[in-house]
């Protein structure tokens, strides 16, 4: 007997290879209709016999038949009546009615069918470093507007040769419309220069094999890749790392590592069986992995951390140069300190010279430049700490449309930017810290591009509450849009919220460096009640002194003394203090200003910042003075934890009528320092710290669902970017039988606020519509 049924497809099914798939499916089960994509996804109509359709139907959802890179999240099904005289099955142009979104796609590595073709002597594709198809290569980064065809992609100037041609055209060929193909015969080229921009070689068989030979001898290469400019050097090598470091005035961060193989990486670092997926994934992300004691990559690669942060090659040039007996390779960001991502060959040539040995590049032109995403664990399960290649710009779904385009411009420090389009939150890719100039225009820029390849009109603009953040004042600056004003750390709860598909409330412990609070305090440990629609300040730690402002985020002294001063009060007197104070700041007579001016409030603010208080406690035990990088102390802290200790250090919440509970944690700082005085191993003091913050969380969580009778937590802030305390605080958590929510899908840094501020501001239009 013959049906017809209406299937309606919903998740990552466009721009993948998906109505391709959908169609030699059909054909193959001898099934008339049509597919096309709409709005949401893609829509179905197939004809034919019962079985015939439900076999459709059950292979369509494997992971046999649809293309690699689909993801399907929902599949609804309607039975419809059958057409006469439909005798084939086709691909149809978009359904009108509105913008069909999600065209573009996230940049993917380079697929094992490529690889296979690429190593076959006998393929016209033999050793072709830019070699793709349909469910690799780049996407997001070539293109420049809509709709998703090779015309509007950096691909444009390179005309497909005859065999290019008839791939590109035939629906049942892995290339079909994948708008990045090309060969030898037709498409971008290698070039190798030194840094005086002196051609060295322009084959591209000859440009590789130099290129790996000068990295083999310890020379520094700017390699043009997917997203941008890398720069590389033998990981293995502890004196060219050195040199890289020094000319690139990147003293401390970690640098990212690369290598064609995970039996290399076992080597190095610690793999699981989910690790080694992420690896091997077609997002291809850096994993931060635990280093094994006896590794043999360079010291100056990664110090005062345990972990390595690892990725596997993505880019079919990337094979290649590794096929030159090369190990491993530090890929680092191709930029300056932390300007933006270099992704132009000029401007590569004119800002990296003085750093790169040479230049392997290619005329392949990167229209929009995307840094390399990174991933930890928690839980053993993998989380983002950045959003970028490989799931930019994969929007997260959201159940109810929003009537207006939305903007959310984000935080300052890690800065995205989110847009709402109907019912898709579109994130951008990380963006880095506007206080950059080159930022900040980078921002602007971004913005504007984004906005104009997914038509994206905003009328409502979310923003942060900081009448300081250059994001706020970028946001109040468009004009003829209505302004939403998003508290910080209701925005990280938010984040939590929206990926979880949850509206809310739920109890959140937001925790971080700094976020403005409606009470005009400096909030950064808060316990809130929280939905998208609003929330209460429940509980928070008490409000300290810290002084110094901007430098306050740097200078480790400064919290120490504010912590300090506000622990021991009127007992506290600098000189009995001197045998601590001096190991991080030697000038007494700064230490004087400092104290002096939280005495006299100059300059001072009071904050309930549990960022800083990391800051101060890697401090004391002797860490370091500054966080030369965000949060370098407290990873340092995190790093030296001792495992298998249980011991706290002492707390007490107090509180007021009808005011917020208080964390009070004075008593803890006396107890460090006492044990500090008595030479208490720095490890052990640090999982005592790690336990006592866990505890505490814990602690006000069961007192807020006492109040609020809410059993789910959720926790965000980039406090728990920290895997000991957000692992144990979950723990202790599940055991007093909550339900604990974290950020999976965006960073639990200010990386995720964007998302935070377009869920609740999408949450208003939506109320009022």
């Amino acid at each position: 007997m013959v049906k017809r049924k209406k299937i309606f497809i919903t998740g990552r099914v466009q721009g993948v290879g998906f109505r391709p798939a959908v169609y030699r499916l059909a054909s193959q089960l001898f099934l008339s209709g049509y597919v096309c994509n709409d709005t949401k996804g893609v829509m179905i109509e197939a004809q034919g016999g019962d079985q015939n359709i439900t076999e459709f139907l059950e292979r369509l959802q494997s992971n046999t038949d649809k293309p690699p890179l689909a993801e399907i999240k929902g599949c609804k099904v309607v039975e419809i009546k059958p057409i006469e005289a439909e005798d084939s099955f086709v691909i149809k142009s978009s359904r009108p009615g509105g913008i069909t979104l999600s065209e573009v796609t996230a940049d993917i590595a380079t697929c094992r069918d490529c690889l296979a073709e690429m190593t076959e002597p006998n393929d016209f594709r033999y050793q072709y470093p830019f070699i793709n198809c349909t469910n690799c290569g780049p996407r997001y980064s070539i293109v420049k507007t809509v709709p998703y065809d090779r015309v509007n992609t950096t691909m444009s100037c390179f005309k497909m040769c005859r065999r290019c041609r008839s791939e590109y055209e035939n629906v049942t060929d892995r290339r079909f419309h994948a708008q990045p193909v090309a060969c030898a015969a037709c498409g971008p080229t290698l070039s190798l220069t030194d840094n005086e921009g002196n051609t060295i070689e322009t084959q591209n068989k000859e440009v590789i094999a130099e290129a790996a030979k000068m990295l083999l001898d310890g020379k520094i290469l700017a390699i043009k890749g997917i997203g941008g400019f890398h720069l590389a050097v033998d990981a293995l090598n502890d004196k060219a790392v050195r040199r890289l470091r020094k000319r690139k005035r990147r003293d401390h961060k970690s640098f990212a590592i690369m290598t064609d193989s995970v039996e290399k990486i076992r080597k190095y670092a610690v793999i699981n069986e989910v690790s080694e997926q992420l690896l091997q994934s077609p997002q291809s992300p850096i994993v931060l992995l635990t280093k094994k004691r006896d590794s043999q990559i360079a010291s100056s690669v990664a110090e005062e951390v345990n972990t390595l942060g690892f990725m596997l090659c993505y880019a079919p040039l990337h094979h290649l140069l590794f096929s030159q007996g090369l190990k491993v390779l530090v890929m680092t960001s191709g930029n300056i300190s932390d300007e933006p991502l270099i992704c132009k060959n000029e401007k590569a040539m004119e800002k990296l010279a003085t750093i790169a040995d040479a230049f392997l590049m290619h005329n392949r032109e990167i229209y929009r430049q995307v840094d390399d995403s990174i991933i930890h664990f928690i839980e053993e399960g993998p989380v983002l700490l950045r959003r970028a290649r490989g799931y930019v710009p994969t929007p997260i779904i959201i159940k109810e449309n929003s009537r207006q385009d939305i903007l959310a411009a984000g935080a300052d420090m890690k800065n995205t930017f989110c847009c709402v389009k109907q019912n898709q939150l579109i994130c951008s890719e990380h963006i880095g810290d506007l206080e950059d100039a080159q930022v900040h225009h980078h921002y602007i820029e971004s913005i504007e591009h984004l906005s104009k390849l997914f038509e994206i009109e905003p009328k409502v603009v979310a923003c942060d509450l900081h009448p300081g953040y250059l994001s706020r004042n970028y946001a109040l600056s468009i004009p003829d849009v209505e302004v939403i004003e998003v508290q910080h750390h209701w925005a990280h709860i938010a984040s939590v919220l929206v990926e979880n598909e949850l509206n809310g409330p739920v109890i959140g412990l937001a925790c971080d460096g700094t976020g403005y609070g409606s009470d005009g305090a400096i909030w950064g440990c808060e316990c809130l009640i929280g939905s998208l629609e609003d929330f209460e300040r429940f509980g928070h730690m008490s409000y300290w002194p810290l002084a110094g402002a901007d430098k306050a985020s740097k200078e480790a002294i400064r919290p120490v003394l504010g912590l300090l001063m506000d622990s021991y009060s009127d007992d506290f007197e600098l000189d009995n203090f001197g045998w601590l104070l001096q190991r991080i700041e030697p000038d007494q007579d700064k230490q004087q200003i400092i104290s002096e001016q939280i005495n006299k409030h100059v300059n001072t603010v009071e904050t309930s910042s549990l960022g800083r208080i990391f800051d101060a406690v890697a401090a004391m035990v002797g860490l370091g003075a500054k966080n030369y990088f965000d949060a370098q102390l407290p990873m340092a802290l995190e790093a030296i934890a001792a495992e298998c200790i249980e011991s706290n250090y002492d707390f007490q919440f107090t509180c007021s009528d009808n005011e917020p509970i208080e964390l009070d944690l004075r008593k803890m700082i006396q107890q460090i320092v006492n044990d500090i005085g008595a030479d208490m191993n720095k490890e052990v003091i640090s999982a005592k710290f790690h336990n006592t913050i866990a505890l505490a969380l814990a602690e006000m969580a069961e007192q807020a669902r006492a109040k609020s009778g809410l059993n789910t937590v959720a926790l965000s802030g980039g406090v728990f970017c920290n895997r000991y305390l957000t692992n144990r605080c979950i723990k202790l958590l599940k055991g007093k039988d909550f339900d604990v929510l974290y950020n999976r899908l965006v960073p639990s840094n200010d990386g995720g606020i964007s998302v935070g501020q377009a869920a609740i501001a999408a949450k208003a239009v939506t109320r009022r519509s």
